[in-house]
C-alpha cells in the first residue's frame, strides 16, 4: 500500500499542490496540508484503498487547510476568500501556475529554482541539495524563505497579467530547462527521474500555447524535444551514459526531431533568434547528421560563436571547444578550453573533455589526472561508471603483485 501512496504522490503530487496553492494562496500551508493528507492516506489506504486515491488527497488536504484556519484569527480572511473560491476540478495549467509564481521576481534565482524543483516537480530537499551541491539544511533553509516571502508579498498562485508574463519569461525559460535537465541527464534506475524531463515538455509546450508570439518559448520546445529524441540511445545496459559518438542513432525518435525541426523552423521565421533558438539549431544539426563524421561541425562553430556573443559563458566555449576539435583537431581544442580551467576547474565536463583531448594528443598520464578529477567532481551515476570505465582503460590492468 506504501508502493500506492507513492505512485499517487508521484503522478498526482505536483498537480494537487498547484491547485491547493492557487486556492489557498499559501504554498506553505498547501504543502503541509497535502504532506499531512499523506499520512492519514497511509494509515486508511490499507484497510479500505478509496476509488478516486488524487481525490481522496485533494479533499482530506482541502479539510486540514480549512481545519487549521479555522483554529487560526489570521485565517478568518483566507476562509471568507476559499468560501468564494471554485472548488472544481483543476485546469490543465495550474502547474504552469505554480511555475510563474515560483519565479516570481521578488525571489532571487536560486529560490526561484529550488522552489519550482520542491514544489512543481516534487524533488526532496536531498536531491535539490545534491543538485546544488550545497548542505540539506542550506536548502531547507532557502525553500522556507522563498515560500515565506511568497506569503509576505501576497503572490497570487494564478498566471500573471500579459506585461507581467513578459517580465518572468526568462526566469520561467531557465527553470523549466534546469528541470528538463534534470530528468534527462539522471539516467535509468531508481535514482533516475526521467519524468522530469517529460514533466518540463509539458509546461513548456502549455507555455507555448499561452504565449505563441514568443520565439524562443517555440525554441526551448525544441530544444527539449531535439534532446529527448536521443533519450534512448543516451544510456548503455548497466546506466552508463552513451557518448554521442556511440550512440545507436538508429534507436533516435526520428519523428520526435523532426517535429522538433519543424517548431523551430517556425521559430526562426520570426527573426528574433535568442539562446534557445540557436541551442536548438544545434541540436538539430545532430540530429540531422547521419554520423558524427558527417556531422557539420563547421556551422556548429559558428551558432556556438553567436551564443556567445548573446550569451558569454565559459560553459559555452566548453561546448564550443568540442567542434573545434573535429575541426582543427585536440591541441586548438584543448588550449580553446585551457583559458576556461580557473572559472570551471569545479567543473567535472571541463575536466572530461581535457582528459579526452589529452588522450587524444598522446599525454596519458595527464589524461588520466583529468578523468580522476572529473570523477571526484561528479554525483552522476552514468557519469561515474563512464568515467570508471575510460580510467580503467587508461590505466590498463592492475598485476596481483601491485
Amino acid at each position: 500500500m506504501t508502493e500506492t501512496v507513492e505512485r499517487v504522490w508521484r503522478e498526482e503530487g505536483a498537480r494537487l499542490l498547484a491547485t491547493l496553492a492557487r486556492r489557498l494562496g499559501d504554498l506553505e500551508l498547501a504543502e503541509d496540508v497535502l504532506q499531512d493528507a499523506m499520512v492519514e492516506a497511509l494509515e486508511h489506504w490499507p484497510h479500505r484503498l478509496p476509488p478516486n486515491p488524487a481525490g481522496w488527497l485533494a479533499t482530506t488536504a482541502w479539510r486540514k487547510a480549512v481545519d487549521r484556519l479555522r483554529r487560526a484569527k489570521a485565517g478568518d480572511e483566507k476562509l471568507a476568500r476559499l468560501a468564494r473560491t471554485p472548488t472544481g476540478p483543476a485546469p490543465e495549467d495550474s502547474r504552469l501556475e505554480l511555475a510563474f509564481a515560483c519565479c516570481h521576481p521578488v525571489l532571487t534565482v536560486d529560490q526561484q529554482v529550488a522552489l519550482t524543483l520542491r514544489a512543481v516537480c516534487g524533488l526532496s530537499a536531498e536531491r535539490i541539495a545534491a543538485g546544488f551541491l550545497v548542505p540539506v539544511p542550506t536548502i531547507g533553509q532557502r525553500l522556507l524563505r522563498a515560500k515565506r516571502r511568497l506569503r509576505e508579498r501576497r503572490v497570487p498562485f494564478t498566471l500573471p497579467g500579459p506585461d507581467e508574463l513578459a517580465d518572468r519569461l526568462d526566469a520561467v525559460l531557465a527553470v523549466v530547462y534546469l528541470v528538463f535537465n534534470e530528468g534527462y541527464l539522471s539516467g535509468p534506475g531508481p535514482e533516475g527521474r526521467t519524468d522530469l524531463a517529460e514533466e518540463a515538455l509539458r509546461l513548456g509546450r502549455a507555455l507555448e500555447l499561452l504565449m505563441p508570439a514568443e520565439p524562443e518559448v517555440a525554441g526551448l520546445v525544441a530544444l527539449m524535444e531535439l534532446h529527448q529524441a536521443r533519450a534512448a540511445a543516451r544510456f548503455d545496459a548497466e546506466g552508463a551514459l552513451v557518448r554521442l559518438a556511440d550512440q545507436d542513432r538508429t534507436r533516435w525518435d526520428k519523428d520526435l526531431a523532426d517535429q522538433a525541426v519543424a517548431r523551430l523552423d517556425r521559430a526562426l521565421a520570426a527573426r528574433r533568434p535568442g539562446a534557445y533558438q540557436i541551442q536548438a539549431s544545434i541540436a538539430a544539426l545532430h540530429a540531422r547528421a547521419p554520423s558524427l563524421a558527417d556531422t557539420d561541425w563547421r556551422q556548429i562553430r559558428v551558432l556556438y560563436d553567436l551564443l556567445l556573443e548573446r550569451s558569454p559563458s565559459p560553459v559555452v566555449v566548453l561546448a564550443r571547444a568540442v567542434a573545434t576539435r573535429f575541426l582543427y583537431g585536440p591541441a586548438a581544442a584543448l588550449a580553446e578550453i585551457e583559458d576556461t580551467a580557473d572559472r570551471l576547474d569545479g567543473y567535472h565536463l571541463l575536466h572530461a573533455l581535457r582528459s579526452e583531448l589529452l588522450e587524444d594528443l598522446g599525454r596519458d598520464q595527464e589524461a588520466v589526472a583529468a578523468a580522476e578529477r572529473a570523477l571526484s567532481l561528479t554525483t552522476s551515476r552514468p557519469e561515474i561508471i563512464l568515467l570508471t570505465r575510460r580510467l580503467a582503460r587508461l590505466t590498463g590492468p592492475v598485476s596481483e603483485d601491485g
